[in-house]
């Protein structure tokens, strides 16, 4: 593994830990968020890995993976996650947006969430040590 892809799996697990931290003083909007940065670099990684170039500047998460070139690859589970990580990134920016996305950000949901974004960034961990 070359420096780039080294360089945006460290950033994961950064993000990681402060989306346990934020997770366990129930500040979800934010988890929400830093579990769609994780997504975001872990597919940067592969697109790194891949092209051996830098990613685009880009947070559409299933545009990143099929510029990684893994869209095909994707598990159901990965598929869905990445679109429900989506409006955690986007949405929850704006202000006509914000209490909506907030309100659907239940303890259980944000923990599922976490998880399933920890099982994404060790589905594409595995996938760059072949």
């Amino acid at each position: 593994m070359f420096d780039k892809v080294e360089y945006w799996l460290e950033l994961c697990d950064d993000d990681l830990r402060a989306a346990k931290n934020l997770l366990a003083s129930k500040d979800y909007l934010w988890m929400g968020f830093i579990c769609h940065l994780i997504a975001e670099k872990a597919l940067k990684a592969v697109v790194a890995n891949t092209t051996e170039e830098a990613p685009p500047k880009i947070h559409d998460l299933p545009r990143l993976a099929n510029i990684a070139g893994i869209s095909g690859e994707l598990p159901e589970g990965h598929k869905n996650l990445l679109n429900n990580l989506m409006p955690l990134h986007i949405e929850a920016r704006y202000p006509e947006h914000k209490e909506k996305v907030a309100a659907t950000l239940t303890d259980d949901y944000c923990a599922k969430i976490l998880k399933e974004t920890e099982e994404f960034l060790c589905w594409i961990k595995q996938k760059l040590e072949k």
